[in-house]
């Protein structure tokens, strides 16, 4: 579906154009057409193929998706795929955009992505001094959008962490925190699958062999790239917390089996007491002196109790009870 299809000169915005007429305003100099689409079918594509000559292999995987984060030079058109990721309550929903940046034109595609981009639009059009770089500037903004977006995400994972991590010691949240935990390592990990690729792919427009498209705004792209490699870096850090985690949590799960083992051995050996000496006196032998004394179930009694309450002062000095 068509969002937007916008001409501008020297920075400023002309007028919202029909598509039929994109290739009348990329003859015209320093101007460039800026069009949106989101999940566009398979006419729309066809259509802005034709419009910008763009090619196939490009328009083929932005009809498709699922793409991995990349960049891709095309002649003198660069390709970019960034995966979008936003927070819904506890969910995180991912898609992608699909840039195609020329010398006078840019395509964004937009597919499964929960946030539309007209914010970058408008803050675009704010700054006609910088929107005057033309394309790549456009590039850069779209993609500097979905990178921004990574850090309140950040944010969240690390502070769910935190309240977990204030649990690990709490008697009997065991199950709960790591079953937390790997649902925040399953969530950290698909943002790093959206990061790290295109940390690398972006790394590939800066320094001498940038493509051209992108050799004036590389200030720009060296940016984002700074972003993502903060977020490459507080993603290893949430990673390993949650490894570490995930060990005490484990340990504290096999100390608490101990302290019950401990408890059952100790009631054990207490009721082993009177089992061992009922088993003596219960034989049923003729000739046992203690069956003739008026004292020896008294007696009996008594040995038994005062075994088993050593014993139980003994182990409950040791820490078992």
């Amino acid at each position: 579906m068509l969002i937007n299809c916008v001409a501008y000169q020297e920075g400023k915005k002309l007028s919202d154009i029909p598509v039929e007429d994109i290739s009348d305003y990329l003859d015209k100099p320093g101007c460039f057409v800026w069009v949106a689409l989101r999940d566009a079918s398979a006419d729309e594509m066809a259509k802005m193929q034709e419009e910008f000559n763009l090619h196939e292999l490009a328009v083929e995987d932005a009809a498709r998706g699922h793409q991995r984060p990349k960049v891709e030079e095309y002649g003198d058109c660069l390709f970019t795929v960034v995966h979008t990721v936003d927070l819904e309550g506890d969910r995180l929903l991912t898609g992608e955009l699909a840039i195609f940046a020329g010398p006078n034109y840019v395509l964004s595609v937009r597919r499964d992505a929960a946030k539309n981009f007209l914010g970058v639009r408008a803050r675009a059009e704010r700054e006609p001094h910088l929107l005057k770089m033309g394309s790549s500037f456009v590039m850069y903004a779209l993609m500097d959008a979905v990178v921004d977006r990574y850090f309140p995400i950040v944010d969240m994972l690390e502070s769910e962490l935190e309240t977990i991590e204030d649990r690990i010691f709490t008697h009997g949240a065991q199950r709960n925190n790591v079953e937390r935990l790997y649902q925040l390592k399953r969530k950290g990990l698909e943002l790093r699958h959206a990061v790290v690729p295109l940390m690398d792919a972006v790394g590939r427009l800066l320094g001498g062999r940038a493509p051209t498209l992108a050799a004036g705004v590389q200030d720009y792209f060296r940016d984002v790239h700074d972003h993502l490699i903060r977020i490459s870096g507080r993603l290893d850090t949430i990673r390993d917390t949650i490894a570490t985690a995930i060990q005490v949590n484990l340990s504290m799960v096999s100390i608490d089996e101990s302290e019950v083992n401990k408890r059952l051995a100790a009631w054990a050996a207490i009721f082993a007491v009177f089992t061992a000496f009922a088993g003596v006196w219960g034989m049923n032998f003729k000739f046992m002196p203690e069956l003739e004394w008026k004292y020896g179930y008294p007696m009996a009694i008594a040995v038994m109790v005062g075994v088993c309450l050593y014993l139980y002062r003994l182990f409950k000095k040791a820490g078992w009870l």
